[in-house]
């Protein structure tokens, strides 16, 4: 969501005749797109403050800005632990970063500007200067009712609200009549597309409606919450040939325990349930998730309920996190806090059994053949003459990177890949004719 927040302010900034430089040094202004989902993301935030206010006393006339999440919670508190910052916005008014850059230099002031709710719409028309040309980003949803105990995004993001069907299908149009081929759906939770909307659409409909769109070849989307995670949606899925197998499905923790006491409404047999439907339905489906290690009052058996369901699912890979207090949380203030020691260990040995996990799961892959959505492209040094071939690199349909050798103008095509070897975070092979 970040990253596609930061591709909006930057084709803003572009509009209004700002550059964009590789080199800090040589930067006028510059604008921290800030994450509160984690401890450690909100203290590298602030730590590259404090660089930026010793490049600030040598350059005057340098514009410091901080948007995004802590941003959104912290708004004027921001200025008490970074005095030297000029310009502070939340989630909800980056469709507004032009005027308020505007107001900050003509007042030659600081400019805080933190909504709730209001304009929440006007956001989606701005420009937008993407990444990649290849693939792009498209939010369809923002905010979550859920209220997980450790979660900051209710707080930060708001409530739950969908973006009209037909804005989403006419941006993705857009994007298709200007080359792009695979789109990914946005959202804090997708499976929960449509409700409030007068039209009556949900997401599994949303995805058949995509799926019809002329020069699109892929479709992914994240994040679902095991929850809602129904069997409309996998139908969908099986249905639509440009919806990519790819599922990431957060399960956070196998211990029932711990489950109710992060509020996530479902339990491990619950969560097992749903990955057997899917697999039942779609058996090629490859599952990535998310779990915390180490939250309030976890006790071994509860970390080896975790490892036991790692190993009865098989993901193919796993955003592992240690837990930290967030601010607002209801867990933040729960007794029997795990010390850092444990959960370090913990950590250590689920690292090791996934990344087990992962590396077979990929050398099953070896000797077969993959279609690969070609991203990118790097010149090879072939017999002393440079540009004769390239290192070609592009991703499965479960969402595994590949690198093999061929042509730079296969660059945004679909080809077949055999499979030749297996790493642990990535595939190799050759491109078939």
């Amino acid at each position: 969501m970040n990253e596609h927040d930061s591709e909006r302010m930057r084709g803003l900034l572009r509009k209004v005749g700002y550059t964009l430089t590789p080199d800090e040094a040589e930067a006028d202004f510059i604008l921290i797109n800030t994450c509160s989902i984690r401890e450690k993301a909100e203290q590298k935030a602030f730590s590259h403050l404090g660089r930026l206010k010793l490049r600030k006393a040598k350059k005057p006339g340098l514009r410091i800005g901080v948007c995004g999440c802590i941003a959104q919670r912290e708004g004027e508190r921001i200025i008490s632990r970074a005095p030297h910052v000029d310009l502070v916005f939340g989630t909800k008014n980056i469709h507004r970063l032009p005027q308020l850059i505007e107001k900050m230099i003509k007042t030659k002031r600081r400019v805080i500007e933190i909504y709730d709710d209001r304009e929440r719409w006007q956001q989606f028309g701005c420009e937008i200067e993407r990444d990649n040309p290849i693939r792009a980003w498209v939010t369809i949803m923002q905010g979550c009712n859920n209220y997980c105990t450790y979660c900051v995004v209710p707080y930060v993001r708001g409530s739950e609200w969908s973006r009209p069907a037909q804005e989403i299908l006419a941006e993705i149009k857009d994007l298709a009549a200007n080359g792009y081929k695979e789109v990914t759906l946005l959202g804090h939770n997708v499976n929960s597309y449509g409700r409030g909307l007068d039209q009556e659409i949900n997401f599994p409909a949303l995805l058949r409606a995509i799926d019809q769109i002329e020069g699109i070849e892929r479709i992914r989307f994240t994040t679902s919450h095991p929850k809602d995670f129904s069997e409309e949606l996998v139908e969908a899925i099986a249905d639509c040939p440009k919806v990519c197998e790819h599922i990431h499905l957060p399960f956070q923790s196998g211990s029932d325990k711990i489950l109710k006491s992060m509020n996530r409404n479902y339990t491990a047999a619950e969560y097992i349930d749903k990955v057997n439907m899917l697999r039942a339905k779609i058996p090629q489906a490859g599952i990535t998730s998310d779990v915390i290690v180490g939250f309030p009052a976890e006790e071994e058996e509860d970390f080896q309920q975790t490892l036991r369901l790692i190993e009865e699912v098989q993901f193919e890979g796993l955003f592992t996190f240690l837990y930290s207090r967030r601010p607002q949380t209801a867990a933040g203030n729960f007794a029997q806090q795990v010390p850092n020691s444990i959960k370090q260990k913990r950590f250590e040995i689920l690292l090791e059994i996934q990344n087990r996990i992962s590396s077979e799961r990929n050398e099953s892959l070896v000797g077969t053949q993959q279609e690969v959505l070609i991203e990118e492209g790097k010149a090879l040094d072939v017999d002393g003459t440079s540009g004769r071939e390239y290192l070609l690199r592009g991703r499965t349909r479960l969402n595994k990177i590949v690198e093999f050798t061929g042509p730079p103008d296969q660059i945004g095509k679909l080809r077949q890949v055999k499979i030749t070897k297996a790493n642990r975070f990535n595939l190799e092979g050759i491109m078939l004719p």
